[in-house]
């Protein structure tokens, strides 16, 4: 499988997500959210430090779910920082 290097923009994506679900979990340890969301405790670091810019799509839904955020948000906060119609 041949990877693609990120562009800029997927870096400041990744960048962005990972801030937002870091403002969401707030006071929770990154442990609580990892296990209820059933990833593991790096990949949700990496995730909110933004070491991984384009997680897999089910990985960013149960972490949302355990934070409880719609992806619906997390899609309007993220096109919306780069100037991009939500829809």
């Amino acid at each position: 499988m041949v990877r693609l290097p990120l562009t800029p923009e997927d870096i400041e994506r990744g960048e962005r997500l990972g801030a937002l679900l870091r403002r969401a979990r707030g006071s929770r340890s990154l442990l609580d959210v990892a296990l209820e969301a059933g990833v593991s405790q790096e990949t949700l670091r990496k995730i909110e430090s933004g070491r991984v810019a384009t997680p897999a799509f089910p990985t960013i839904a149960a972490i949302a779910d355990a934070l409880g955020l719609s992806l619906d948000l997390l899609w309007s906060e993220i096109a919306h920082a780069q100037g991009v119609s939500p829809r």
